[in-house]
């Protein structure tokens, strides 16, 4: 799939168990209303560069300790991310959709552009949006056919279209991922160590340590909101209050 991701931008942790443990808090963990910083991104795209958006900061449902070590990301385009304080931000945005990459090393925004680029090799999130009505539909259909069987009627469709084979949307999840279910459109997951999977989908490279992340499809279409991260040692704790503030994000697009 990130063959046809690629494609369609140009036209227009630990083991298992520690997953489990992460991705799902303990229901005795009580979540009070706190504020984080909100951090503008630039962008560049379809119709040239954007500046970075100004926004107040953010009320989210988290604790204030967590709230402390966290900001809120986001370009002038798409959805915003909750991403340890401090960090980098780029998105690039076209008609199939757009990215959002926070990392704590400085983005040279012209390798996310570069077919030469390697893609990232270190911690790093990336929130990206697949439209599924435009040259996005086949990132989407590729996903439907891997995690959302109740969907597959649009795999079939985007395949009707004789642009794409049914070759190029493999069904059933990758071997080694690990799923939690939240709902038929909802997908928590664990790309393991040096293993391709959803997590690699991404424009992250598979390296030591996992990927984690969610895949959502959101409205009628539907369009697809992708997470996919890799936290440095110190900053894991975060992991699922990162997954969480995506979800809610994807929620209050659908009402």
């Amino acid at each position: 799939m990130r063959t046809i991701r690629s494609i369609a931008t140009f036209l227009a942790l630990a083991t298992g168990i520690q997953f489990f443990l992460v991705a799902q808090p303990a229901a005795s963990s009580p979540k009070v209303a706190s504020a984080v910083p909100f951090i503008g991104c630039k962008s560049d795209g379809q119709v040239g560069p954007l500046e970075a958006p100004k926004g107040k900061s953010k009320v989210v449902p988290i604790r204030a300790e967590l709230a402390q070590r966290l900001a809120y990301y986001k370009a002038e385009q798409g959805f915003g991310v909750l991403a340890p304080r401090g960090w980098y931000c780029f998105g690039t945005y076209g008609s199939n959709g757009g990215s959002l990459f926070v990392s704590p090393e400085a983005i040279n925004a012209k390798s996310l552009f570069s077919t030469n680029w390697k893609d990232f090799p270190g911690p790093v999130i990336q929130l990206a949006t697949e439209s599924g009505d435009t040259s996005g539909r086949f990132a989407v259909a590729s996903t439907i056919a891997r995690v959302f069987p109740a969907h597959k009627a649009f795999v079939k469709r985007i395949i009707a279209e004789d642009i794409a084979q049914a070759s190029d949307f493999p069904s059933g999840p990758y071997p080694k991922d690990k799923l939690i279910y939240k709902s038929k459109e909802i997908v928590e997951y664990q790309t393991p160590a040096q293993t391709d999977g959803l997590g690699t989908q991404s424009r992250l490279l598979k390296n030591s340590e996992p990927i984690i992340g969610v895949e959502i499809l959101v409205g009628e279409t539907p369009d697809l909101l992708s997470l996919a991260m890799r936290l440095p040692s110190d900053s894991n704790d975060l992991t699922s209050t990162i997954i969480q503030s995506v979800e809610r994000e994807a929620a209050n697009h659908d009402r």
